[in-house]
């Protein structure tokens, strides 16, 4: 054993334990094996007036290297507008690399990088000096990614669910085929950040084709609980999840998006293994779950949060790891052999660390706060760290996050948004019916019979021989063992924006499916939208690429759209926001014809006009520049039921962007791009199309009026038309809508899993900023 637990500083200058390999390259150059990754963290100086990006990059490479650098420039506007605008700050600058860990196979370098905000939207790239790829086009091509502008707001992709389960068809779903589509909306409007949602990454194999799957075939489950997790099975799975994130993380076209667009993630329970945290107590802490939740921490840190890990992770051959101190997991010298691991990293001001470890994942929990350019706040909960079958987070928890919430808009009162990232949906049906079933004594018989002869195999885990859907189910908010945490979390949110004023939008996934669930105040207590702190949207963007669920399981959850009593003055229900299926549209997003009208027929030609009927029958019009005829046919599936307009289950992500980028400019309609219809002048005259036709003018709209008999229906005026044929739907182009303030969302759903490309139709809506709720106060008997 060569390594050492004292700490010292490693050759590249940063302090930490376990003396490494020892190996200096004789050449100045570095393979890499996956990156470069690049992270948003944060602003700083935000009320300054000039305010400070923050930020990231990640490269995973080949040993021996100490000293690498990176260059970050600054490249120009992004809308090629400066004019006399001044650049303020350096043009160039350069960072050094920071080793977080290294042992014989792989070395993860990062660099933290920073920049000025400009007083128009920005553009720059990065170069690294020795680095070689694998893709020699790579090796010679800079990085690039753009800013927002003082003045605005980030543009937001939102993802989740980043893989496939285990037996899915990868070449029947086209692979990662949306992110095609993400980068096609990119190149046009650049995204200023992606914020993952939960399982960036699917690591159940390691049960089936890795490490466990020995262990899994235990059928007795005391044997399978006291089964030790050694210092060998500890290493197996560190080498499977190391392989996986390189396998995934280094597959385009997702690999493009990481270097391009900066990610902002927190984790789920597919970053670990399916169902974790879920299962019963005394499964959960048994060694191999404790030693996966600690391997599976060590590269989500790494990949994911671009933090050094812990010292040592879990395993039950060292006593020292198996009882953790408030430090986290103690130093093991024969993990540490060979091995370096960082231990000055400065835990960086966007996280909220919980102040005790989890019960499974024996770290700290995670949670993030920062701020998303001008007028909007983000706070994404780890969900998954703390999570056990009754509880989601520790009471202790939600105090940090709410008390950091309350000190950031205490302190920034120009914030008018508050995006909330939830691992799974808050607003959404309830299940419980199909809860009871599942663990209703009703099932014991059937369980019998598949321990002793395998009946029924698919429907039951391998872990604690539970129903298998029935992990899921107690994932979601909505489970009856969570509906108090659930309810109590909202009544936080609503005290939060009504105290400062703040719109909270609530963004989840796990699902599988696009839906848009929305709290808000019982419609007897006549508060209008716009001055509603109760009215929370609830944005359901999931699967970015796992394959959706059955038809059957849309329609089903559709039926279950009721409207829920969260207390006497809030309701709950989903938007009936899908219009139609998913279709190819006579103009597309980036203004080219996909080939086929909204009637299954395009005749439009090179430079020429595409032409089909929209699903109301009425014709529409406009420029297709590009050659219709030469996309393949795709062949398009009916994804839901006619009766069913509040769930898609198809794949899908979604864009939340300023309805109006620039607030001071309100007296002035948006600028007409070359080429499309002219902007109208009066709301009379709207009518919008899912493409680069007509947009709301630049002018506050009127409240919708509440409606108290149909609440699934549109209850504010950025509601109304939600849709296809929403101004909203295309993601590309604000819509004037809600306000100086408003939020507009598109959500990009998949028309064909048969389509390499994953073109994408859009369903819009936009969002009101909450206008002062002071005159209801006393609406609803809470307050």
């Amino acid at each position: 054993m060569t390594g050492t637990i004292t700490p010292h500083e490693d050759a590249s200058g940063v302090t930490g334990v376990g003396l490494g390999p020892q190996l200096v390259s004789t050449t100045q150059e570095m393979e890499v094996m996956v990156g470069p990754l690049l992270n948003y963290r944060r602003m700083s100086n935000e009320t300054s007036g000039a305010p400070i990006w923050h930020g990231s990059v990640l490269v995973v490479t080949s040993i021996g290297q100490q000293h690498p650098e990176l260059t970050l420039s600054f490249l120009g506007d992004v809308n090629q507008a400066q004019g006399n605008t001044p650049f303020t700050g350096e043009h160039s600058r350069v960072f050094l690399g920071q080793k977080l860990y290294e042992d014989p196979r792989k070395a993860f370098w990062r660099f933290l990088i920073d920049l000025p905000f400009q007083q128009f939207e920005s553009r720059w790239e990065y170069t690294m000096r020795g680095f070689t790829y694998l893709d020699e086009k790579k090796t010679e091509k800079p990085q690039v990614f753009a800013v927002p502008s003082i003045a605005e707001s980030m543009r937001i992709l939102f993802h989740s669910c980043n893989g496939f389960s285990v037996g899915t068809d990868i070449d029947a779903w086209s692979g990662p085929a949306l992110w095609n589509d993400v980068l096609r909306m990119h190149q046009q409007k650049p995204f200023h950040v992606m914020i993952g949602g939960g399982d960036q990454i699917y690591n159940d194999g390691v049960r089936v084709d890795g490490p466990l799957r020995a262990w899994t075939d235990i059928s007795n489950p005391h044997k399978r609980r006291e089964y030790p997790f050694g210092h060998k099975m500890r290493d197996d799975c560190d080498e499977y999840y190391f392989q996986n994130y390189i396998r995934w993380y280094a597959q385009k076209p997702f690999s493009t998006a990481n270097g391009q667009i900066p990610q902002l993630n927190i984790w789920d329970d597919h970053d670990i293994i399916d169902g974790f945290g879920s299962y019963t107590d005394k499964f959960m802490k048994c060694h191999v779950f404790r030693g996966i939740g600690g391997v599976a921490h060590k590269y989500y840190m790494l990949f994911q949060q671009h933090m050094a890990p812990p010292k040592s992770t879990f395993t039950s051959d060292a006593p020292k790891t198996v009882e953790i101190g408030p430090e986290g997991t103690p130093a093991d010298p024969v993990q540490l052999d060979n091995t370096f691991v960082m231990t000055d990293d400065v835990n960086d001001p966007s996280y909220i660390n919980g102040q005790k470890p989890g019960p499974y994942v024996e770290e700290t929990s995670r949670s993030i706060y920062c701020q998303l350019g001008a007028r909007i706040a983000f706070c994404g909960l780890d969900a998954r760290t703390e999570r056990t079958r009754h509880q989601i987070n520790y009471p202790e928890t939600y105090k940090l996050i709410f008390d950091r919430l309350d000190a950031e808009f205490t302190r920034n009162p120009q914030l008018k948004h508050l995006v909330l990232l939830l691992g799974v949906p808050i607003a959404y049906p309830r299940l419980q019916w199909l809860e009871n079933i599942f663990a209703s004594p009703l099932i014991a018989p059937i369980k019998f019979l598949n321990k002793r002869f395998g009946f029924g195999g698919s429907i039951f885990n391998k872990f604690d021989g539970n129903v298998d859907l029935l992990d899921d189910l107690d994932d979601h908010y909505t489970a009856h063992q969570h509906k108090h945490e659930r309810r109590d979390l909202v009544h936080l949110l609503q005290n939060m924006s009504k105290k400062h004023n703040v719109r909270v939008t609530i963004l989840g996934g796990d699902v599988h499916l696009a839906a848009v669930g929305r709290f808000f105040s019982n419609p007897k207590l006549g508060i209008p939208a716009e001055h509603d702190y109760r009215y929370m949207p609830n944005v359901v963007s999931s699967a970015i690429t796992n394959k959706p669920p059955p038809q059957a399981v849309a329609n089903l959850l559709a039926r279950r759209n009721k409207i829920h009593h969260l207390d006497h003055d809030t309701d709950e229900t989903l938007l009936e926001i899908f219009d139609r299926d998913p279709r190819h549209n006579t103009k597309s997003t980036d203004g080219v014809s996909n080939g086929v009208g909204t009637n299954g027929v395009s005749n439009g030609n090179g430079n020429g006009v595409a032409n089909g009927s929209s699903h109301n029958g009425s014709s529409h019009t406009g420029s297709a520049n590009g050659p219709a005829t030469n996309n393949p046919v795709i062949k398009v599936v009916k994804k839901t039921s006619d009766a069913n307009h509040a769930t898609m289950p198809s794949r899908n992500y979604a864009i939340i962007a300023e309805s109006h980028p620039d607030p001071s400019s309100m007296s002035s309609p948006p600028v007409p791009v070359p080429g499309q219809q002219p902007e109208i002048t009066s709301a009379s005259e709207l009518q919008p199309t899912n493409g680069a036709g007509p947009i709301h003018p630049a002018t506050e709209v009127s409240p919708a009026p509440t409606n108290p008999k149909g609440t699934r229906k549109p209850i504010h005026a950025g509601e109304e038309g939600a849709g296809t044929q929403h101004p909203a739907a295309n993601g590309l182009r604000p819509t004037g809508l809600c306000g100086p303030f408003g939020l507009d969302v598109s959500i990009r759903v998949e028309i064909s899993p048969s389509d390499p490309e994953g073109r994408t139709d859009g369903y819009g809506f936009s969002i009101p900023a909450l206008q002062s709720s002071a005159a209801y106060a006393d609406h609803g008997s809470r307050w």
